[in-house]
């Protein structure tokens, strides 16, 4: 089963235009008119081109198709570039993540008469679906327009934290609807729908709620609906019909006559008559009750002004993307915005406002003086997305430590979350990230939560011995592959996971726990091969499992979505032991070349969806080799980190719906390429250093909550000029390849001067390297 991933955004660079070719001609501070929503809507992007505020609890969004799981992969985020019809506007999407779930609340306006299912889209007028064309869509941060040509209908969407906002204009001369189906959802499936009710109260508020078996089984999303019209009638809808027991009939014994209806298969149909203006629907969400939507609609769902609405959202968008002024083409600055948009999409607000939240425990929770947030793709988002935030939005930084300290309070097992949403868990992916996440922000001076009961909750969570097979681990010193699947990297995951405990337990000094896990740290070496050169899952007998093919990648094997070339390079905190383990920076870095310059058929990973945007056996497109192209940094040859930057910059990214070649997974590819053309990257969270490789605009400001402003310039900028020379830094030569999080906090000026030819010293030096947890040697 595909578990995850593949796509982020940029826009109108010619794809084998370099973006280094482009020269600076638009300065000033960033608008959200400059972003693109539709980069990666097309082909594997898996974004939705919907409404949102940043962090937001409400994805607006159109939905082209919900087909049944099995065939569901290209429409993990509901929308499909290529699809011609529209089925709906639902109000919950994931952005970019590769499996999927969610679709809830879709409403469809209908023109004459309704139908009440979607139909084919190869066949117009057989469902409640409508043809549409790109031409008349409008995609901006926080606004969605659309014509639905089946019915002349124009539809326009905004959202807020909490409430969906729909304006739609009905044609003259017929009945306007609205239909609401709660039967469809993403990664569909028959009986998916464990339960649903519907009702129409007496001051016209429509509410409801559902339960699904989904990503997160038995969960449970309900509404509150309400129009700036009144209905003339109103029909619901059990159309339910493989029932051996239907219990007695309630009030009512046609669909009109009823107010309320329960059942796995329900449909409403609201009827406004002819209209003469707009049609106007609020629609408020809450994972806790049909009462708590209600709250949220009539606290952050005031009066009827939809262009205001639009123009809070656009204003919150334009205030999350202030903190970094880019310099460049317009082209680049739609590239770099969009990116940066993406990224602050999740994690989402999973709080109703009275502070109330479903928990991993299905129970409901307060929160107590901060935001909950849930849509946690930790496998992904602790590698940069995170790292991004806590320089631009620290703020949020604490609220996001703070909801995983709730989510591990309220766990039956007393863990982080893994792969959460709405509170729920889903047990997706491996490792366990959050410890990374929750130790970068500490160590790079994040406070505002209880770091005693942080740590608690990372070691319990780092012990708890049936998850994974931690048990086996803590034993032998790695997963034995005969007991759990992907336990090579696994055993990797957990060593670094491991390593990211420690530093947090050392910054509060408690050393018994620092040590216990700066020895699990060194566990990668259990799964090294030092004959074949590769990371290899070892049985419980200690022997290397047979037959070994380093191409190999699937569900099953040595590793999690990667085969040996991907993940024997995954030992961010401790480079420098991995350099001694392939027998030194020479044969370190010709292994690197070796993989991005291998001929390699992309059809080997046809089984594995993920496996994306290969360059050689380096895939971009998938988590495991972001920091891949970094690591020359490490072994003294830099100008190689800047040489492969470029070819995954001019390669990965590109103009156009299908311009992301992975999933962006919550904000992890957009926020690579946010670090990227800023000209460094965390390789290893959990420290305070960054790798420097180069940048890929002429000027970039970041302003910074202290107050300070750290700026990156580089000169000259293009094609002809595609490595560094020299770096300063304040003015000072800066002859290190890395960056400390306390330059930047500190602000001030880092320049790059570019030039045609690598230069071979600058950065080689052993003290010029990033810091490993092993010596480099001489």
């Amino acid at each position: 089963m595909n578990r995850r991933h593949l796509l982020f955004s940029c826009l109108s660079v010619l794809m084998m235009t370099p973006l280094g070719a482009l020269a600076a001609t638009s300065t000033g501070a960033p608008h959200a008119s400059e972003v693109d929503p539709r980069i990666g809507t097309g082909g594997d992007g898996h974004l939705f081109p919907g409404a949102v505020v940043p962090f937001g609890m409400v994805q607006l969004s159109p939905d082209t198709n919900m087909p049944d799981f099995k065939h569901a992969y290209k429409w993990a985020a509901g929308y499909q570039y290529n699809d011609p019809t529209i089925m709906g506007f639902s109000h919950t999407h994931f952005s970019g993540s590769g499996h999927s779930d969610q679709g809830d609340v879709l409403v469809m306006p209908v023109a004459g008469d309704v139908k009440l299912d979607p139909g084919d889209e190869k066949v117009p007028g057989s469902g409640y679906r409508s043809r549409f064309d790109h031409a008349t869509e409008v995609e901006q941060p926080g606004y969605y327009a659309v014509t639905l040509a089946d019915y002349g209908v124009r539809a326009e969407l905004t959202a807020n934290q909490r409430v969906g906002w729909h304006r739609y204009t009905f044609p003259a001369g017929k009945p306007a609807h609205l239909l609401l189906d709660l039967r469809p959802s993403i990664y569909d499936y028959p009986g998916k729908v464990l339960w649903s009710n519907l009702q129409v109260q007496a001051d016209g508020t429509v509410v409801g709620c559902r339960t699904t078996r989904g990503w997160a089984p038995g969960r449970e999303l309900c509404f509150a609906m309400r129009f700036n019209q009144p209905m003339t009638s109103h029909e619901l809808y059990n159309r339910e019909t493989d029932l051996t027991y239907k219990g007695f009939k309630g009030p009512g014994y046609q669909a009109q006559d009823a107010n309320a209806q329960n059942g796995r298969a329900l449909e409403g149909v609201f009827d406004f008559g002819e209209l003469k203006q707009p049609l106007l629907v609020k629609v408020a969400i809450s994972s806790v009750s049909e009462a708590n939507a209600i709250a949220n609609l009539d606290k952050d769902g005031q009066g009827w002004n939809f262009d205001a609405q639009r123009a809070d959202a656009l204003a919150a968008w334009n205030k999350a993307l202030a903190p970094i002024d880019v310099d460049g083409t317009p082209a680049q600055r739609t590239q770099f915005y969009t990116a940066l948009y993406h990224a602050m999409i999740s994690p989402s607000l999973a709080m109703d406002v009275n502070g109330e939240f479903r928990g991993p425990d299905y129970q409901v929770h307060h929160a107590d003086g901060f935001n909950f947030y849930s849509s946690w793709s930790m496998w992904d988002v602790y590698r940069a997305q995170q790292p991004l935030l806590i320089l631009l939005h620290p703020d949020h930084t604490v609220d996001f430590v703070r909801s995983l300290i709730a989510a591990q309070q309220a766990s039956p097992f007393g863990m982080l979350p893994v792969w959460a949403y709405q509170g729920l868990e889903t047990w997706c992916m491996t490792g366990y990230h959050a410890v990374a996440i929750i130790a970068d922000a500490y160590v790079k001076g994040i406070r505002g939560f209880d770091a005693e009961k942080a740590m608690k909750g990372m070691v319990h969570t780092a012990t708890y011995g049936d998850y994974g097979d931690l048990a086996d681990y803590m034993k032998l010193g790695y997963v034995p592959i005969d007991k759990e699947v992907e336990g090579g990297s696994k055993t990797q995951e957990y060593a670094y996971d491991d390593w990211a405990i420690a530093q947090m337990a050392k910054a509060l000094g408690k050393q018994d726990i620092y040590a216990t896990f700066e020895k699990r740290a060194t566990n990668w070496r259990n799964v090294w091969d030092p004959q074949t050169k590769f990371m290899r899952a070892r049985l419980s007998n200690g022997k290397f499992r047979e037959p070994f093919d380093p191409t190999s990648a699937g569900y099953g094997d040595d590793y999690t979505e990667a085969n040996a070339w991907q993940y024997s390079w995954y030992v961010p905190q401790d480079v420098a032991g991995l350099i001694t383990a392939y027998g030194g920076d020479q044969a370190f870095t010709d292994k690197l070349d070796q993989m991005f310059d291998a001929k390699v058929d992309p059809a080997i990973f046809k089984d594995v969806e993920d496996i994306t945007g290969l360059i050689g056996w380096y895939a971009h497109g998938n988590e495991p080799s972001h920091h891949i192209a970094y690591l020359y940094d490490y072994a003294g040859e830099p100008w190689k980190t800047q040489a492969r930057l470029k070819q995954i910059m001019d390669n990965e990214y590109g103009p156009g719906p299908a311009g992301l070649i992975g999933n962006d997974d919550l904000g992890q590819m957009s926020a690579w390429y946010i670090f990227t053309a800023l000209g460094f990257y965390p390789v290893t969270p959990g420290s305070v250093e960054y790798a420097i490789g180069r940048p890929f605009v002429p000027r970039a400001a970041i302003h910074l909550s202290n107050g300070h402003t750290f700026t990156i310039t580089a000169s000259p900028m293009d094609a002809a000029h595609p490595y560094v020379g020299s770096v300063t830094l304040n003015g000072k030569p800066l002859d290190r390849v890395y960056l400390r999080h306390a330059d930047i906090l500190a602000g001030g000026e880092l320049h790059f001067t570019m030039q045609a030819e690598p230069n071979k010293t600058w950065g080689t030096a052993i003290s010029a390297r990033p810091t490993s947890m092993s010596q480099y040697s001489h």
